[in-house]
């Protein structure tokens, strides 16, 4: 385990730019910004998803080590809701810092070392219970750093929406787009509404990319002991039924259910998504790349479109 914090140049000014807010511009000119941008539609709905969002169902059954860091003169979301989120995840550790919702931004002084101590005792706590851990601070470009050190572990774990979430359409936020575009690794893109718990969908079209997928997913699988449903999309009769026997071939011995799921309608993404929403997917496991490899950088356009749209964590295999 390890948590890598990202302190750029100049912090506060730099940190601005990447919440979407001109350095000096101050909140309600930058709102107004923003709104000239995106429409006062997607705000609305940007806003209405936010208030709609709770974790209280499941936010008890978090079993690894927490920090909370806790804004105390936010009247966004107040003190007293943020202390409540740490009081009901087992073990969590407080830690204040003395500014309002754009902290971050705004009092970054403040907020970072806050923030760096939080991850650093998150890592001591990980370390008592016998976990491999590391924890630092580095600086320079976030997904320049995030992928060189990603290159001496085998998972990169990303959030897939960053401080402007609220404000995104169809595009995830650039330092994560950079993460998984850049390295060689496999990766893992986690949205706000990720579970991370339930069964695991492979989408498999007889790609390399795919097969490197099915693998890691059986890895996945045996470790958590979650059952497995694969995806083949089925438009092509006949080569569905090849997929499945090849993908059969690969998940065949595992010491967990098994599930076929067969699509002959639709776009390939959407029904991936869609039947990992049907089976309550706690991962959605598939190859960085399909069948054309020419644009690789910019990802397979299944596995592109998948990330950007799932409520469900998804694991791009490499």
């Amino acid at each position: 385990m390890r948590f890598l914090h990202r302190q750029g140049r100049g912090q506060s000014g730099h940190l601005a730019g990447r919440a979407g807010q001109v350095p000096g511009e101050d909140a309600s000119a930058g709102f107004h910004r923003v709104h000239q941008r995106v429409g006062a539609a997607a705000l609305r709905q940007a806003a209405g998803r936010v208030a709609a969002f709770t974790s209280h169902e499941w936010i008890g059954d978090v079993d690894v080590p927490v920090a909370v860091v806790v804004t105390t003169r936010d009247t966004v979301v107040p003190p007293v809701r943020q202390r409540k989120l740490a009081e009901a995840i087992p073990g969590a550790e407080v830690f204040e810092v003395e500014g309002d919702h754009v902290a971050c931004v705004a009092a970054a002084e403040a907020f970072v070392p806050a923030l760096v101590a939080a991850c650093r005792r998150v890592s001591e706590a990980a370390a008592g219970a016998g976990l491999e851990h590391g924890c630092e601070v580095a600086q320079g470009i976030a997904d320049d750093c995030i992928v060189e050190r990603g290159q001496q572990a085998d998972l990169t774990v990303v959030g897939r929406d960053g401080q402007g979430a609220a404000y995104r359409t169809g595009l995830i936020g650039s330092t994560v787009n950079g993460v998984i575009c850049k390295t060689a690794k496999s990766a893992v893109v986690v949205p706000t509404t990720a579970q991370l718990a339930g069964p695991i969908v492979v989408a498999f079209d007889g790609s390399p990319g795919s097969r490197i997928g099915a693998n890691v997913a059986v890895q996945v699988a045996t470790r958590l002991g979650e059952p497995i449903h694969v995806f083949v999309d089925s438009k092509d009769k006949g080569r569905a039924v090849a997929r499945f026997d090849e993908v059969r071939g690969i998940v065949g011995s595992l010491p967990v259910p098994v599930h076929e799921i067969s699509s002959t309608l639709g776009r390939p993404d959407v029904k991936i998504v869609d039947s990992a929403r049907e089976v309550r997917a706690g991962l959605i496991v598939m190859g960085a790349y399909g069948r054309n490899r020419k644009t690789e950088y910019f990802l397979g356009s299944n596995a592109a479109a998948v990330v950007r749209t799932s409520p469900i964590a998804v694991l791009l295999a490499r």
